[in-house]
């Protein structure tokens, strides 16, 4: 009997639902605590983080700001990296709001027909990024105790960026692009865009606004799911003894690379959750800063199964293909870890003291203790925002109930 590439991706995904699903009922406490972990990295930074940025955005493509910017970077993003000058306004507001905002942006972009899927999956490749506070705030401070690390890893994350998205203009075939825009700026031409956008848009303000706060709701309940799954799943693999089996692979490559094999658990660990695998490198005291650094770098970079899961869920609603970023993301890791181990030395000031309780606040300047304050804000206050904004979600939902049924 021949077998099917379909019938095989049947079997597979129905296998692996039973094996977890079995697994949660045979290691019922593992789960719950794992997926309380991932509920609470969702309830405290995640949501509140990004729910601003969401809704702001979608303001800036109704009110045809978007365009005006596109309009902007034309003669900057269409030469460098073949996308249209609105892959600005994406690239700025994935850096500030980081992973997924770049993705959704980009699907939103897809959407309204101002870049194509070619362009889309330039675009994706190298706009999903972290954003400075997670840099600089967790990493560095949270896990490292060392402020001036963040610099290492941010420029080495920015800069991996940069040379994916230079790479990727090399990606697909040329006749796939849109019609190029005015290739030199023009207020005028850029105003107009702007107020043609908005005229598109017929429905009134509150309605616009009502949408936005549901979409961007809607959009962060399904990227708190996909933490959660992979927080749980990933604990559940440590349980049943298959991360030692994975490890062991990865305790091989590391080896060739000249890297303490003892690395290679918080490295499995980053390849599915960000968090949890730079906070286990952190910890691993036989290792050299340096090293440290290099493997965070592209744990930061290869993103992560679960937000790749995020970003393959909300590219799905377009044509825009997932294998591209998937490789765009292995290629960013490299790059970056290669940055980190190159610019370590020139950007790297070892700080006046050093330990657990390092006083990270009272020796960190500028940028730096900009995003370390905004960090330990957001810890501290996050809760509350999530808490607000989901019961006013909760009410407003309900309150259209009655609209929808008519």
């Amino acid at each position: 009997m021949k077998v099917s590439a379909s019938l095989l991706k049947t079997i597979m995904y129905s296998g692996t639902s039973i094996f977890l699903a079995l697994s949660f009922m045979a290691f019922p406490k593992e789960a719950y605590e794992a997926s309380i972990n991932g509920l609470s990295m969702w309830w405290d930074v995640v949501f509140p983080s990004l729910l601003p940025f969401f809704i702001i955005s979608e303001f800036l493509i109704r009110f045809g700001v978007v365009s005006f910017i596109g309009a902007f970077f034309e003669p900057v993003m269409r030469p460098l990296f073949r996308v249209p000058g609105a892959g600005g306004f994406v690239w700025a507001m994935g850096l500030a709001s980081g992973f997924p905002a770049g993705a959704k942006l980009t699907a939103r972009l897809r959407q309204e027909g101002k870049i194509t899927a070619i362009e889309g999956e330039r675009l994706v490749s190298f706009t999903n990024a972290s954003n400075p506070l997670f840099i600089f705030g967790a990493i560095a401070v949270g896990f490292f105790h060392d402020a001036a690390l963040g610099i290492v890893l941010a420029t080495a994350h920015y800069g991996g960026n940069i040379i994916v998205g230079l790479a990727m203009r090399f990606y697909g075939d040329n006749s796939q692009n849109r019609n190029e825009e005015k290739s030199h700026f023009s207020l005028s031409y850029a105003l107009k865009l702007m107020h043609e956008e908005r005229l598109k848009d017929k429905r009134p303000f509150g309605k616009m606004m009502g949408d936005a706060v549901h979409s961007s709701i809607q959009t962060l309940l399904m990227i708190g799911g996909f933490i959660i799954l992979f927080s749980v799943l990933h604990r559940i693999l440590e349980v049943v003894h298959i991360s030692s089996i994975l490890s062991f692979g990865i305790f091989i490559i590391l080896s060739f690379a000249q890297l303490p094999p003892e690395l290679s658990t918080g490295l499995l660990s980053g390849l599915f959750e960000i968090t949890l695998g730079s906070q286990m490198i952190s910890n691993t005291n036989s290792a050299l800063l340096l090293q440290q650094a290099v493997v965070v770098s592209f744990i930061l970079a290869f993103n992560g199964f679960s937000v790749q899961a995020q970003v393959a869920s909300i590219i799905a609603e377009t044509d825009i293909r997932f294998k591209p970023f998937f490789l765009a993301r292995c290629f960013h890791g490299f790059t970056a870890s290669l940055l980190t181990f190159i610019l370590f030395d020139f950007l790297y000031h070892e700080p006046a003291f050093s330990g657990d309780h390092l006083p990270v606040l009272s020796t960190t300047a500028g940028i730096e203790r900009f995003f370390v304050l905004h960090y330990h804000w957001l810890l501290q206050w996050g809760s509350v925002i999530t808490l607000t904004a989901l019961a006013l979600w909760c009410i407003s939902f309900l309150y259209r109930l009655p609209a929808a049924k008519k």
